[in-house]
């Protein structure tokens, strides 16, 4: 966390650093909700739910330089409970607009990267989520998981084969043909 002044104030009750704080990491929290729920709306939910619960329970952070690892697991729990209650996962039509303004082969391949995702297990999804949109460290991503650094090279690995396997298979021609 960049400024551990604010964290420990937060946790000693200022309401204002907590608020600060939420400001400062909203949009990643956002973004990272958004990969899991893939919907505008739940990703508000999981970024509102997850704040509340970061709230009524920041005194249990025994050590503030952690304050970012605890926060985004409370998103990350938030978010598969979404996906539990709604027991399917659901293309937002407006997945395209939220991705980027750029090229349609653009647009194409971050759909291609979201769904294949999406199609990974809980683990490989959360690894390949927190390395590559959240740019976490291995170790980081390790005490977020709660698992081991080499377990979570493992992760890493079979996650990004599995991908390569997931996108390899698709063809942009087909694919328009079909549309």
């Amino acid at each position: 966390m960049r400024n551990l002044s604010l964290v420990k104030k937060a946790i000693n009750g200022d309401k204002e650093a907590f608020e600060a704080i939420i400001k400062n990491e909203s949009e990643k929290l956002y973004k990272t909700a958004f990969l899991y729920v893939r919907n505008k709306d739940d990703a508000l939910d999981v970024l509102q739910e997850t704040t509340y619960k970061a709230f009524i329970s920041i005194r249990q952070v025994k050590q503030p330089e952690y304050f970012h690892t605890w926060l985004t697991r409370i998103l990350i729990r938030t978010a598969y409970d979404v996906l539990r209650k709604r027991k399917k996962v659901v293309l937002d039509e407006n997945l395209i607009s939220n991705l980027s303004d750029g090229s349609s082969r653009d647009i194409e391949g971050k759909l291609d990267v979201i769904n294949a995702i999406s199609n990974l297990s809980k683990s490989y999804q959360t690894v390949i989520i927190l390395y590559y949109y959240h740019d976490l460290t291995i170790h980081q991503i390790a005490e977020t998981m709660e698992k081991p650094d080499n377990t979570i090279k493992t992760y890493l690995r079979r996650a990004k084969i599995e991908l390569k396997k997931i996108i390899g298979g698709v063809n942009y021609s087909e694919q328009r043909a079909f549309s």
